[in-house]
């Protein structure tokens, strides 16, 4: 079978990405362009839940100007999803809606069981089978994805309503104790901890998305110029103490730290919790971090089936 150019339009909670990949079955698909924006979508539904007219403007413009970035690459086929933000608005099906009547993509909402199986498929595939018994965990703006197993599908995948631009929105811009905020973590984390360690210990616990590449750059992984195939890891030490140090620290100090976008910086300190809670609640002493999630996942996917 011949190559075929894919495109991968993932409207995130914090970031639209679309991911054009060259790829064809028994080959990792190869990254041939990259056009993102952040977008913040969780940080734009209202009181009522609803996703509010900046949100949607925003939305829109990035939707169809990703999809002529498609076509002016030679895509032919674009897989469209959503994933928190647009799934939890009380106006979703309206927005589906209107991008459909816009820009003619066909956007389609991921449940976040979806969201943790397709990560953990895609984090499989990088690591392979001499991985043994994998745990994947995927903070994104909306949720926390969690995943684990010995096969291509996870024995068991969750989603929880614990992304940073979540937290950030309701616990840290409206400055809600930060204490109480970790033991929520905490409480959430753990009511559904016990159908992941059923099956027993991970051999390998495996974190990914940019919240978690921008934690371990904190902590002293190789720079993203250094390829994909550079072994990355975040130590629970290290995350411990760096737990402690950012709620002291301002956004713009944030900012200026290795590996943290200016866009992101103000979710750093939720980011910082929910990963330290993870650590501690599924006893890791590290997480490696895996370069393929989520996007990979749907291409993966839709390879499988063609």
């Amino acid at each position: 079978m011949g190559g075929m150019r894919i495109g991968v339009l993932d409207i995130g909670s914090n970031t639209g990405h679309l991911l054009i990949v060259d790829a064809y079955r028994g080959g990792a698909p190869v990254p041939a362009h990259t056009y993102k924006e952040s977008l913040r979508l969780s940080e734009q539904l209202d009181a009522n839940g609803a996703m509010g007219q900046d949100g949607i403007d925003r939305l829109l413009k990035y939707v169809a100007e990703a999809k002529s970035e498609a076509e002016e690459n030679g895509c032919t086929t674009v897989l469209a999803f959503a994933t928190s933000a647009v799934r939890d608005a009380t106006n979703a099906e309206e927005l589906i809606e209107l991008v459909r009547t816009t820009s003619g993509v066909n956007l389609q909402v991921l449940p976040g069981e979806d969201e943790a199986r397709l990560t953990f498929l895609a984090v499989r595939r990088w690591f392979g089978w001499s991985s043994g018994r994998l745990g994947v965990f995927d903070i994104g703006g909306g949720s926390l994805e969690l995943a684990a197993g010995m096969d291509e599908i996870p024995e068991t995948a969750q989603s929880l309503p614990l992304g940073v631009g979540r937290l950030t929105r309701d616990w840290i811009t409206a400055g809600k104790d930060l204490r109480e905020l970790r033991l929520f973590v905490r409480a959430t984390i753990a009511e559904d901890a016990g159908a992941l360690l059923r099956g027993g210990r991970f051999d390998r616990a495996v974190a990914t998305s940019k919240t978690f590449r921008s934690l371990a750059r904190l902590c002293g992984a190789a720079p993203r110029d250094e390829g994909p195939y550079v072994r990355r890891v975040l130590q629970r030490h290290d995350l411990a103490t760096l737990a402690t140090q950012l709620p002291h620290m301002d956004t713009a100090e944030i900012s200026a730290l290795p590996g943290v976008s200016a866009d992101r910086a103000h979710q750093m300190v939720a980011g910082a919790i929910i990963a330290e809670a993870a650590m501690d609640l599924f006893d890791l002493s590290e997480l490696q971090i895996c370069p393929w999630a989520l996007r990979e996942g749907v291409i993966l996917e839709h390879l499988d089936h063609l």
